[in-house]
């Protein structure tokens, strides 16, 4: 799950209010003090039913990773334990391993792993891509567990920025670093001893949708096929930002890349469309949950802009679902993709009323319908090779 462009693309008070009345220098001073508040965390509202204490931890400005691995420590069992399907059913015995890897960035790089209950083999591999402002840790984990327990060995990484990974909270300097992180924390995964010999298949969500396609883009022999939940293709109209405000956007974006100036609008409706897991959503205390800082609102553009000029390129067995009733990514994108894609194996599911978060935030029964035609699409698919 993510928060995928929750601000809504306006023109920001702060964009053009000092023009022609400074001189250079002063300029440059007004600039400099309007954008300092801009980049301030915005502190966490208190979580009901939650100890004073938790809600100490989870008020931590979690701009940087050892915050945000201080505050999910704390509430990892109490996730565990929450009212969900993903939880509650999750299967018995499944093995889960975390570990960090640097990168060649000398960035730490989170990872985690879920495996089959033990004596049971592993059928394929599953590389996951999280969204925008998510992590690999909370609800995917569920997801996980249960992909695990149809016979498969799931491996995800937070991306540099997100989630436990080293990084400026949910600041993407450049999307294509995103992909290649991803690809070389991949290859080290498939080159594991239990996936010897076993189809790999990536799997992203949302904007990590996008990063999928860019990594197959980037490596298209390297996988044996390709799930998008609710992929981050096209940015849609109603939350794109006119002409005129994106090219002051993209200008402000090598000025101040990590000021937060898209305004924030709650838009957590249009997420879950079940109202008791939407609730639960406040407990996803390592989210990024503030405004989308500049240069990340242009990348996130920028990328979209590139895949769909790429779209006629994408060649894997392809496994696209989406909610139809999703306002945050448009369904009628994913039909494009699947239209103009050139794979000879691909498969489109919309999920009619489905929101964003088909995964998490949907009734139990439609959540294990997601669940188990991704599995049903694994299973025809995972002959060792």
């Amino acid at each position: 799950m993510d928060r995928a462009l929750t601000s809504r693309f306006e023109t920001p008070t702060t964009l053009f209010p000092f023009q022609n009345r400074h001189s250079s220098s002063s300029l440059d001073i007004a600039v400099k003090r309007r954008f300092a508040s801009a980049i301030v965390f915005a502190k966490r509202a208190p979580i009901d039913g939650v100890s004073d204490e938790l809600n100490l931890i989870a008020s931590e400005n979690l701009d940087q990773a050892p915050a945000r691995r201080r505050v999910r420590s704390a509430f990892v069992d109490l996730q565990q334990n929450l009212d969900h399907c993903l939880f509650k059913k999750a299967p018995i015995g499944i093995r889960t391993e975390e570990w960090y890897e640097r990168n060649s960035k000398g960035e730490e790089i989170f990872c985690k792993c879920w495996l089959p209950k033990s004596g049971d083999e592993i059928k394929a591999a599953v590389c996951f891509c999280h969204g925008y402002g998510s992590t690999c840790t909370f609800f995917f984990d569920g997801i996980a567990k249960h992909i695990a327990g149809a016979g498969y060995g799931v491996y995800a990484i937070d991306h540099p920025g997100f989630g436990l990974s080293d990084g400026l909270h949910c600041h993407i300097p450049s999307f294509d670093y995103l992909a290649d992180n991803a690809i070389e924390q991949f290859t080290k995964m498939k080159g594991r001893p239990e996936l010897r010999n076993l189809p790999r298949f990536l799997f992203g969500q949302s904007m990590g949708g996008a990063i999928a396609l860019k990594i197959h883009l980037k490596e298209p022999q390297a996988w044996d096929g390709l799930i998008l939940v609710a992929p981050m293709c096209k940015i849609s109209e109603d939350v794109k930002p006119p002409k005129l405000v994106l090219k002051a956007l993209i200008l402000m974006s090598t000025l101040f890349p990590e000021a937060k100036l898209f305004p924030k609008q709650d838009l957590s409706e249009l997420f879950f469309r079940d109202p008791s897991k939407r609730k639960l959503c406040e407990y996803d205390v390592i989210c990024y949950d503030d405004q989308t800082r500049l240069k990340t609102g242009v990348e996130l553009l920028n990328a979209t802009r590139d895949i769909e000029m790429q779209v006629d390129k994408v060649s894997l067995p392809l496994l696209i679902l989406h909610g139809a009733a999703d306002k945050i990514t448009d369904p009628t994108v994913s039909k494009f993709l699947h239209e103009k894609s050139i794979s000879q194996d691909k498969t489109l599911k919309l999920y009619p009323g489905g929101y964003h978060c088909i995964l998490e935030g949907e009734t139990d029964e439609d959540i294990f319908t997601v669940i188990n035609d991704i599995v049903a699409w694994l299973d025809a698919r995972s002959v060792p090779k």
